[in-house]
């Protein structure tokens, strides 16, 4: 259902930043902290500041995709329950969901059991890797052995986070780049396999920048300092995407999806340089809503132009309460909506904007809410009616 409102949206400018409230999956939300914005001027200072603005705007809610969806982006925790996962996505018009937290070893074989088995076509995991184990002699080969028994068993892919290039050292106490050597048979066999690579590679810009005044998501760096990556001890955001770049290069073969719009989501130009230079390369749009819904005309254009190379993702789970992503995407999609809030708790969790909604094509968002995830994950292309 789709119903119209119109009444007035929220507004903030400077703020003031608290500890945010952890949840589970299934449980009520709970009462948070004080944080919010407050500005000053002179010796005044009023917090909390939350002005209704006299914008009278349009608001459409939108409670199931206009296509059924493929959240090739989501993780959640063995202790979540298959029914309620499947119940949560009949809800929200999922009809795929992708756990990129699979694990390796015992756990991944777990997971299939649990999940791929309890829901084939449904309910599908990646793999991990265990780079604990880099410099063992049989490090690469044992784990295309676990890709290929995998496979065999409904394994969907193998994911790569972000701590690949950053943090992770081997025995030598030296950084493991992503295109390090012993890492090439791995990406190899995800190619001969047909297993899609999920990569996050880098982070946000402003992960990389001094948290001062000047860096707009102090807020979320304030909540989670171990996020930023300035200084130092940590390659910079060009090397490691570059390091990246330098694989998808060299496997041709293999497909890599960037996870979070590659890491591109402030610089479009440098995304469509990307996809233009790797066609073995395609794109989630996860946890980006904030980058793409407050520069729309860019994106809007951009989305339509890459339209096959563009993958639906949230980085959350269906039925998870903290930080519901579902919904709001579904509106930054399809509607026209302006000036909205990109997240729907107490605080926002990259920066202190609004959005706009991109109105995208129904032939586009076909093809993002799950075509492209049918190809990519090879899965059979079905012809769909609206949702």
């Amino acid at each position: 259902m789709r119903v119209t409102l119109r009444t007035p949206l929220t507004s903030a400018l400077a703020l003031l930043v608290g500890a945010a409230t952890a949840w589970t999956f299934a449980q009520p939300r709970e009462s948070d902290p004080p944080m919010g914005p407050a500005v000053f001027v002179g010796e005044t200072v009023l917090k909390p500041y939350d002005p209704t603005p006299a914008l009278v705007t349009k608001v459409t809610r939108v409670d199931r995709p206009k296509f059924p969806a493929t959240d090739i982006h989501a993780h959640w925790p063995a202790s979540v329950e298959p029914a309620a996962l499947l119940a949560a996505m009949d809800d929200l018009g999922v009809e795929r969901s992708v756990n990129l937290s699979g694990g390796f070893g015992p756990q991944l074989d777990q997971m299939l059991s649990r999940y791929h088995d309890a829901s084939p076509g449904r309910l599908a995991i990646f793999a991990n890797i265990d780079f604990s184990r880099i410099d063992a002699p049989t490090f690469a080969s044992d784990h295309v052995a676990m890709l290929e028994r995998g496979r065999a068993r409904g394994l969907a892919g193998l994911k790569i986070f972000k701590n690949l290039g950053l943090t992770i050292r081997d025995a030598s106490g030296r950084l493991v780049a992503i295109d390090d050597p012993r890492l090439d048979p791995i990406w190899a066999a995800c190619g001969r396999l047909k297993l899609p690579v999920l990569i996050h590679s880098a982070d946000p810009a402003a992960f990389f920048a001094p948290v001062d005044e000047h860096n707009e998501r102090w807020l979320q760096l304030k909540r989670h300092p171990d996020w930023s990556f300035h200084g130092d001890r940590f390659p910079s955001r060009e090397e490691v995407l570059a390091q990246r770049d330098r694989v998808i290069a060299r496997h041709r073969g293999t497909t890599f999806i960037g996870a979070h719009l590659g890491d591109h989501g402030e610089d479009l130009s440098a995304l469509e340089q990307r996809l233009a230079a790797h066609p073995n390369f395609v794109v989630d749009l996860s946890a980006r809503e904030a980058e793409l819904g407050r520069q729309p005309y860019t994106a809007r254009r951009v989305l339509i132009r890459w339209q096959d190379r563009v993958l639906f993702g949230t980085d959350r789970y269906p039925g998870r309460l903290d930080q519901p992503r579902h919904r709001l995407y579904y509106r930054l999609l399809e509607t026209d909506d302006e000036y909205f809030k990109y997240y729907d708790h107490p605080f926002p969790p990259t920066g202190e904007w609004r959005v706009y909604g991109l109105h995208l094509p129904d032939g586009v968002l076909a093809k993002i809410y799950q075509r492209n995830a049918d190809r990519v994950l090879g899965w059979r292309v079905k012809e769909r009616a609206k949702g």
